[in-house]
This record gives structure tokens, C-alpha cells and sequence, in this order.
């Protein structure tokens, strides 16, 4: 993440901004792209006042919004077998057991897993064209994305923004240090919901062989 910041530093604002756009909406696509890292080193640069924060945020979350509609009307066209297409080409991330759990999560939370999916790397990819194979309706869908999108984006932004500047005051000295705390501050920010995430997951196959043993009355040996 540290050798992206360099890079976008050399980059025009305007560049910069562009650059988060494209990466998140190709991300949101469905095509496995370091969003959230270029999000990151964005906001970052943004509190040593190379780019404008405000920004920044608007580009991640226009990126966001656009391509998981763009991800959501592909997914729609092509169904189950885009999907399929899709894990074969990338089946690190979007292979048949991290398809499978994003269908458990949209099965078990229905919009809300597009919205809260913002913030989980799996779903981030999957949420549009998922959301399309499996004919979500488009204005709920809308809805979750475009807030989703927007908490994303600016919540991220503005707390490294924050995090970053008050590190820049405080230790001006060791501004090595001050990356370092905003870049934890950053992972920080998303780790509660992850972590959430991963416990549903892991209750989700439990409750459903619970749903499915029967229930015997009086048999005890």
C-alpha cells in the first residue's frame, strides 16, 4: 500500500481522483481490484493536503454506486452462468465456496447484504452481479447501493482524513509513525463488520443442519 501512495503522489489531483473512481467501479464490476487500498492511500494523501478529501470520497462512492449498477444489469443479463465464468477466471476470489457464501448472505439478509457487503471484500465484488443473477429488484437494490456506497466512502475517507491530520500534528517528528496509526485507524474502521460477517458465516452451516435433523421424542439410549 505504501509504493501505491508514492505512486499517486507523481499523480495530478485530478488524476488521483479518477484513478479511485475507475478501481472501485471496475472492483464493483465484479473484477478483483485493490479498492479499498487505493481508497486508503487516497485518504491518506489527502490529509497531507495533496488531494481534497471531499474529493476523494465522492470519487469512491460514485465509483461504487455506477459499477455495481453496471455489475448488477451484467449480472441480470448473464445470469448463473456469468457467474460460473467468473469463478473459473478469478477462482481465488470468486470460486464456487466464496460464490456459496455470498448467495448464504443474500439469501439470509437480502438487500442488506449489499449494503453492509460494501464493507466486505467478497461481497464488495460480488453484490452487483449477484444481486442480478439472482433478480434482486432493481430499486431496493438501488437503495442499499447508493447507501452502502456513500457510508463506505466517505466514512473511510474522513476518519483517515482525520486520523491523518491529527497524527500530522502530533507527531510531526516521526510522520512514519503518523501513517502508521492512520493506516490501523483505517483497518480498524472495517474490522468490527468483517468480523460480524465471518460469524455469520460460520453459524450459517450450523443452523441449517440443525433445521434439518429430526427431531426424535423419547428415542434416548
Amino acid at each position: 500500500m505504501f509504493d501505491v501512495q508514492h505512486w499517486l503522489v507523481s499523480l495530478p489531483p485530478i488524476a488521483v481522483y479518477l484513478l479511485v473512481a475507475g478501481v472501485i467501479g471496475v472492483e464493483s464490476m465484479g473484477v478483483p481490484l485493490p479498492g479499498e487500498i487505493v481508497l486508503v492511500s487516497s485518504a491518506l494523501l489527502a490529509a497531507t493536503g495533496v488531494v481534497e478529501p471531499e474529493w476523494v470520497a465522492t470519487a469512491a462512492a460514485t465509483g461504487a454506486i455506477i459499477g455495481d449498477s453496471v455489475g448488477y444489469a451484467v449480472g441480470r443479463r448473464g445470469g448463473r452462468p456469468l457467474l460460473a465464468r467468473l469463478g473459473r477466471r478469478f477462482p481465488r476470489h470468486l470460486g464456487p465456496a466464496q460464490l456459496a457464501r455470498a448467495e448464504q448472505s443474500f439469501a439470509r439478509y437480502g438487500v442488506w447484504a449489499v449494503f453492509f457487503g460494501r464493507f466486505v471484500a467478497l461481497l464488495r465484488i460480488l453484490a452487483g452481479p449477484l444481486a442480478g443473477a439472482l433478480h434482486v429488484p432493481y430499486r431496493r437494490f438501488l437503495l442499499a447501493n447508493a447507501a452502502g456506497g456513500l457510508v463506505w466512502a466517505f466514512g473511510t475517507t474522513y476518519l483517515l482524513f482525520t486520523v491523518g491530520r491529527a497524527a500530522e500534528h502530533w507527531l510531526k517528528d516521526i510522520s512514519w509513525a503518523g501513517l502508521v496509526l492512520a493506516v490501523l485507524a483505517g483497518l480498524a474502521s472495517t474490522w468490527w463488520l468483517r468480523r460480524r460477517a465471518h460469524r455469520f458465516e460460520a453459524a450459517e452451516p450450523a443452523a441449517d443442519a440443525a433445521d434439518a435433523e429430526p427431531v426424535r421424542v423419547g428415542d434416548e439410549r
